[in-house]
């Protein structure tokens, strides 16, 4: 009986070690899968504030909530699935051609968000009032959950490719963590974002001066915090764009598939590993810098040529009709 009851003990044991194990290899899975896709989750970032703006205070959370389920249930009931079954089914080169269309949709939001600051052509704002009707809120959200949705599969397809290697459970669990994490990262961060101005009027009408200091500094600060986050994200956006076409570029050449290309991999590694080996003491630093720029500069290049592609071809055809 206490020889049974020990070998069960033992299978128990040896059962919550592989679970352990398990765990762990999740955890770093969607670790890495998380910096992989850290400049899409700053884009998301810093554009979901604006669907709240001059909307009354008291509605603010209510609808970056709705945004939040609407981002989540994206993830999980349409992009997860969908994901798996390619990563299960599909043939080797489709995701990383998936990919390449990911990068070049990344590096052309970025390129067109640095063509409006340098040509002053913003799109007109939208005015929306203190209060909304019930229908205009449902409209606002239901717009805020379509374009979460692109960014949202950037993000999911960009964590598979870190896990495509891994067992099917840990490619599942992997992904699930990572949008539960990084939608409650992101809208966390939103939140506090539209309520850090309330927070300081508050404070500000304190009678504590130092309440009031930090108060006004809160709502003085906002602008520009909002300003850091639109960089931020804009150079996020180039710089994982162009890391991301050049590897997949790559990857579609190592399996001989017509779209391969190894020639800015392999000129950017030569360049990372001349930077580290002229400074040693520094060479890691200075070589991650290196591919992070040239990166960047993969970035520009495809998302400017896709951009005039977008938007200068048709005005052309436009011009040529009319004459």
């Amino acid at each position: 009986m206490s020889a049974g009851l020990f070998g069960l003990l033992d299978d128990i044991a040896a059962i919550a070690r592989i679970a352990a194990a398990s765990i762990d290899d999740v955890g770093a899975a969607a670790g890495r899968a998380g910096v992989k896709a850290a400049g899409v989750v700053v884009d998301d970032t810093a554009v979901t504030p604006q669907y709240v703006q001059g909307v009354a205070a008291q509605r603010e959370l209510p609808i970056i909530k709705q945004i939040a389920i609407g981002s989540l249930r994206n993830k999980l009931v349409f992009i997860l699935p969908a994901a798996l079954l390619l990563s299960q089914f599909a043939p080797d080169w489709v995701l990383p051609l998936i990919l390449v269309f990911g990068g070049g949709f990344l590096a052309y939001e970025g390129a067109h968000k640095v063509w409006e600051k340098v040509s002053g052509h913003h799109p007109p704002a939208e005015k929306t009032a203190g209060e909304i009707s019930p229908e205009q809120e449902k409209t606002m959200i239901a717009g805020a959950v379509r374009t979460d949705f692109i960014l949202s599969a950037e993000i999911m397809v960009i964590s598979l490719n870190e896990v495509k290697e891994e067992a099917f459970l840990v490619r599942a669990a992997t992904l699930g963590v990572v949008a539960v994490a990084i939608t409650a990262l992101v809208y966390g961060v939103v939140a506090l974002i539209v309520r850090m101005d309330d927070a300081g009027l508050a404070l500000a009408q304190k009678e504590s001066p130092l309440a009031k200091k930090v108060g006004l500094g809160l709502v003085r600060g906002m602008p520009g915090l909002l300003t850091a986050i639109a960089v931020v994200g804009t150079a996020a956006m180039l710089w994982v764009g162009g890391h991301i076409l050049m590897l997949q570029f790559h990857e579609l050449a190592v399996q001989d598939f017509v779209l391969g290309w190894n020639g800015p991999y392999e000129l950017v590694h030569h360049l990372e590993e001349e930077a580290a080996h002229a400074l040693e003491a520094i060479g890691g630093v200075v070589g991650w810098l290196v591919n992070t720029a040239l990166s960047a500069v993969i970035g520009i290049v495809v998302g400017g040529l896709v951009l005039a592609v977008v938007h200068l071809v048709p005005k052309r055809d436009g011009a040529a009709a009319a004459h």
